[in-house]
């Protein structure tokens, strides 16, 4: 049984992002913290309160959370800069921070008037991409920064649990993801399930459904049950549409993308494209989709032995997002790599594997990398028991606890 920490209320620092964000205090932009909800973005807003009032003198920190019942009177732009106005002190630094901020109709204006007011440094935080793509786009641009909220990383997941065995820990990380409110669940896995069952209800019915006024809600659950059996693989909606009509379903494909597109902006999973590594072009047809939450995923359709490897995929995936790589899927000639991924004008290829087991599935793995005609690092990524780090023509094979731990360090 997994034994997760009982730690309540305890607001344990996620520095990684804690430092990104410290860049840009003070600065009159607006910081934007997106991601799916429960994965951290009320409490990354709490640590960033508490560092602003021991190292600035003379602060005001106005805060809202949307979830709370308290601030139910705020539904409007109107609302809010109200409540503002109430709150603001003329002879003091004043930061406003408001938390889902999606729920507040016509937010957009009022933090526009805000800003340009010079009157407060803005903190706020969304769960929905669509707040990224409408007046908050369109009339400040270049005036906000998105700082993008992960799942837990997994060094992350070992101290928020207190864990120390890697292998045991990496096993429930992969059957329970990386949601942070875990660590203030009674560890049964029933209690556990009815846990990812909430917030998977939450993300689909207010995310989604209500924000898209979605009326077919039963082809919206199979399509996230089919994108959590495909982890990994090539989906088209023109593949999804024909499956379905295969099944006496008739939807089109358009209706597929823009339902695959709720579902992304939802931040319930995340849409990775193709690209020619010879000649560096996208692909617009065909892409592999990953879960930002794996435990989420599990919850869906079960935790089975036989999708270690595409829930290992997964995890490779989000821990180089988390690392700030821009992460593709490669393809060379009739070869595919599973990622590639650049930072800083660098770039790694990533193979991912459960274990390597015979010479054929070694073949396929290193020599789709050494088919690769570039100098750039390449791995082999797998659960086998090789110590650290083992190498075959120049090809570094790493376990995928190891590669989570350093892949921050990796070029």
């Amino acid at each position: 049984m997994f034994q997760l920490s009982t730690i309540n209320k305890v607001i344990i620092n996620r520095n990684t992002y804690i430092d990104r964000s410290k860049l840009h205090i003070g600065r009159n932009i607006i910081k934007v913290f997106t991601g799916q909800r429960r994965v951290g973005k009320s409490y990354l807003l709490l640590q960033l309160m508490n560092y602003i009032r021991e190292t600035f003198d003379n602060t005001n920190i106005i805060s809202i959370n949307k979830e709370l019942y308290e601030f139910g009177f705020i539904q409007t732009d109107i609302e809010l800069m109200q409540y503002f106005d109430q709150q603001f002190k003329d002879d003091r630094k004043n930061f406003l921070f408001v938390d889902e901020i999606q729920e507040i109709k016509g937010f957009e204006k009022a933090i526009r008037s805000i800003l340009s007011s010079g009157k407060a440094d803005i903190y706020i935080t969304g769960s929905n991409a669509d707040m990224l793509s409408g007046e908050l786009a369109t009339f400040l641009s270049g005036r906000y920064i998105e700082i993008k909220i992960n799942a837990l990383s997994f060094d992350e997941f070992l101290l928020f649990n207190n864990l120390e065995n890697k292998q045991i820990a990496f096993e429930n990380y992969m059957k329970y993801g990386g949601l942070p409110g875990l660590i203030n669940i009674n560890p049964a896995e029933a209690a556990i399930a009815d846990y990812m069952k909430g917030i998977y209800s939450t993300i689909l019915l207010k995310d989604v459904v209500k924000r898209h006024s979605i009326r077919n809600v039963s082809f919206l659950e199979n399509l996230v049950i089919y994108l959590s059996d495909n982890i990994g693989s090539i989906v088209s909606a023109k593949r999804i549409s024909d499956y379905l009509k295969s099944q006496h379903i008739s939807i089109s494909p358009n209706v597929v993308i823009d339902y695959i597109d709720h579902l992304c902006k939802a931040f319930l999973t995340n849409k990775v494209s193709r690209c020619d590594i010879g000649g560096r072009k996208i692909f617009e047809i065909g892409e592999k989709y990953y879960f930002e939450d794996w435990g989420l995923r599990n919850s869906i359709i079960g935790y089975k032995i036989q999708d270690i490897g595409k829930i290992l995929e997964n995890i490779v995936y989000h821990h180089l997002i988390y690392a700030g790589y821009k992460v593709m899927v490669g393809t060379l000639a009739n070869k595919e790599i599973d990622f590639v991924a650049e930072k800083n004008a660098e770039r790694i290829y990533v193979q991912v594997c459960y274990l390597l087991t015979g010479e054929k599935v070694i073949e396929r793995e290193f020599g789709n990398l050494l088919a690769i005609n570039d100098n750039y690092p390449k791995y082999v990524v797998s659960m086998d028991n090789i110590g650290n780090t083992a190498s075959h023509k120049g090809i570094i094979h790493m376990h995928v606890t190891e590669f989570c731990l350093s892949v921050l360090n990796l070029p």
